[in-house]
Formats: C-alpha cells, sequence, structure tokens
C-alpha cells in the first residue's frame, strides 16, 4: 500500500521577507509568519522562502529552517562553499539563536530549563520520548506577565519569554513549552484548544542569531524586532 500523501496545503501568504542584511557571501531576512521555509511536495505548496530567494539569489541556500507560523531572523548561504562553512559552525553548535514566544498562563520561575528529549511521532507530531528520543535542552527566561483577550471576549494571564535553544530538534520550542503546562498561544499541533484560539498566528518569534561570518570571522549578533 502506497503511503498517503499529506493533504496539508499552506495558505497564501502576501507578506514579504525582509532582507535585514546582504553582502556577497550571506543574506540575513526576516521570515513572515505563514511562510514555508521550503517548497513541499504538493503543487500548491510551491511558495516558500527558498523559492522567493532564488528568483533573485540562484544559488540561495537555506541552513536552518523556521516553522510555518514562525516569523524572524534566518541565516542563508548565497553559495556552496559558503553553505559549507556555517553548516560546520550549525554542527558545531557555535551558532546561539533566541526566541521570543507567549505562553499560556503565569509561568513560574522567571528562570529555568527543559530537558527532554524529543522523537518522531505520528506525522507530522513529536513526542518526548525517554527511550528513543533525542537529547533536547531549551533554557527560558521570563520576561513578563501580560493578559490577552480571548476569542470570548474574556481576558486570560499569558506570559512573554525568552527561549534559547541549545539543540534544534523539530518543534521543540512548541513541545518543550507544552511540557512545562504553558503551551504557545495560536500552536495547531501541541497548544489546547482555548490557548490555540487565543491568538491569530503562531505566537513564537526568532528573535536573534549570532554566529561567525564566514569570511572575516568577525561574530555578528543579527536580531529582529518582535512583532507581537
Amino acid at each position: 500500500m502506497q503511503p498517503q500523501a499529506d493533504p496539508f496545503i499552506a495558505p497564501v501568504c502576501t507578506e514579504s521577507i525582509e532582507i535585514l542584511y546582504q553582502d556577497n557571501a550571506i543574506l540575513l531576512i526576516n521570515k513572515p509568519s505563514g511562510l514555508l521555509s521550503l517548497s513541499g511536495k504538493h503543487p500548491a505548496n510551491k511558495d516558500s522562502v527558498h523559492f522567493r530567494l532564488v528568483q533573485d539569489f540562484a544559488d540561495a541556500r537555506l541552513l536552518h529552517r523556521l516553522d510555518l507560523g514562525t516569523s524572524g531572523v534566518m541565516l542563508v548561504a548565497l553559495n556552496k562553499i559558503i553553505n559549507g562553512v556555517l553548516t560546520k559552525q550549525f554542527q558545531a553548535q557555535s551558532i546561539n539563536k533566541t526566541y521570543t514566544a507567549i505562553l499560556q498562563g503565569h509561568i513560574t520561575p522567571a528562570n529555568g530549563s527543559i530537558n527532554a528529549p524529543i522523537a518522531k511521532g505520528e506525522f507530522p507530531l513529536q513526542e518526548i520520548c525517554y527511550s528513543k528520543g533525542k537529547a533536547a535542552h531549551t533554557k527560558y527566561q521570563l520576561l513578563g506577565h501580560e493578559s490577552v483577550t480571548a476569542n470570548n471576549g474574556m481576558s486570560a494571564p499569558c506570559s512573554r519569554v525568552l527561549y534559547t535553544p541549545l539543540t534544534g530538534r523539530t518543534h521543540q520550542l512548541r513541545i518543550h513549552s507544552r511540557e512545562l503546562g504553558h503551551p504557545i498561544l495560536g500552536c495547531d499541533l501541541y497548544a489546547n484548544d482555548t490557548a490555540y484560539f487565543m491568538a491569530r498566528r503562531l505566537m513564537l518569534h526568532a528573535t536573534s542569531l549570532t554566529f561567525d561570518h564566514p569570511i572575516t570571522g568577525e561574530r555578528i549578533n543579527a536580531t529582529s524586532r518582535c512583532p507581537f
């Protein structure tokens, strides 16, 4: 029996990719929420960060991905050699990233970490699995307690946090948030219905990315202002 094709069709994204920095080796971009990082197999999922970039930068290569709903800073190599240099930095875990997220409820304590291994679950889900999962470690810092007006008009407590992932597993921040008992607002995969309907988008934004420039060696801290 042939495996069933993924029926997911990404909604049309009308927002543009913002170029934060450009030289002959790299691009730093701000990805909008609602845009795939890479084109999907289904013809309707052709539009993506990569598809748009190669129209103007023929050899553009994505070094990492952001989920469809996640916005924020991404690093792009402009040729194969640069891609190889930067890939080694990712493999050596010398590239640091932070994300801003809004979580359901008031989180305590104000600082902490989540160590919970992640394994593939039933597509498209990941799962926490201590027997077969790969190590996944996330640090968080509370930026403040807030309130959000839900669809029913009621005010609900939430928390703005800064995440620092020390590993890069698929859906790591989304599933680790659920593991904390405070799912990310607008998350369609790991949040309860209340948290999902409290936001029009996934409230997760890639805020910063720090790396060594592949040509100059200069340590660069690229940032993208959080839109929420």
